[in-house]
């Protein structure tokens, strides 16, 4: 790909650009104007294209390193190009897409996840802790999900926000998915109070562990 194809794609972004949108991105940390579902129709119409994503990545924008992640093959990025990857992921929209993505298809995602889950970077332990979370539901096996608990009981509450969350969410997804724990996730979340005021909208289910398990259990019980 030649630097005219990114100056093409930089300028059909920069034309998409909507202050309201920006502004509403903004209140969540994000820093960028662009529709997704616009977003989305230029991924789709300019199909795979790995070196096109690498130098849209290079560039620094959120919204062109958000179309790089939906360009990109996931298998095709190298562990060290990964860790790079997630560390210069700084907003919370490049940086979730990034994980789930990218991160959770690559080759290297568990030698990443034990790498980054005790990193002293926050947002990079956060990733680590959203591979833990996507192992507790679908590949438990070798986790000592009573040692997950143990940390979360001792870090969480003071964790910055972003790591929080992914803490949080590791703590529902072990109540939800492993009865034997259940009773104890409830009790951290319970005395922890983590999440337990986060506004939520009629018909979504609360981020409070507690909250969350219960309801989560429930669906699964009436399937």
């Amino acid at each position: 790909m030649t630097d005219a194809t990114v100056a093409e794609v930089m300028a059909e972004l920069a034309a998409l650009e909507d202050p309201k949108a920006r502004k509403v991105n903004e209140k969540h940390g994000d820093d960028h104007g662009v529709n997704l579902g616009e977003l989305r129709a230029i991924a789709k119409r300019l199909k795979t294209q790995q070196e096109l994503a690498r130098l849209l990545w290079a560039t620094d924008d959120s919204a062109a390193r958000l179309l790089a992640i939906l360009i990109c093959r996931p298998k095709a990025f190298g562990r060290d190009e990964v860790d790079v990857m997630v560390r210069e992921a700084r907003t919370p929209k490049v940086h979730d897409w990034l994980v789930n993505y990218v991160v959770k298809k690559n080759p290297h995602s568990e030698e990443l996840r034990l790498a980054w889950f005790a990193d002293p970077d926050p947002v990079v332990a956060s990733a680590g802790w959203a591979l833990t979370t996507e192992r507790v539901a679908k590949t438990p096996e070798g986790l000592d999900l009573a040692g997950l608990l143990d940390i979360i009981e001792a870090e969480m509450k003071d964790a910055p926000d972003r790591l929080q969350w992914a803490m949080n969410h590791c703590l529902a997804q072990i109540g939800i998915e492993h009865a034997e724990h259940r009773a104890r996730a409830i009790d951290i979340g319970e005395r922890l109070e983590v999440l337990k005021d986060y506004p939520t909208p009629p018909n979504c289910t609360s981020p409070f562990a507690p909250i969350w398990i219960a309801e989560m259990v429930r669906r699964q019980h009436a399937r």
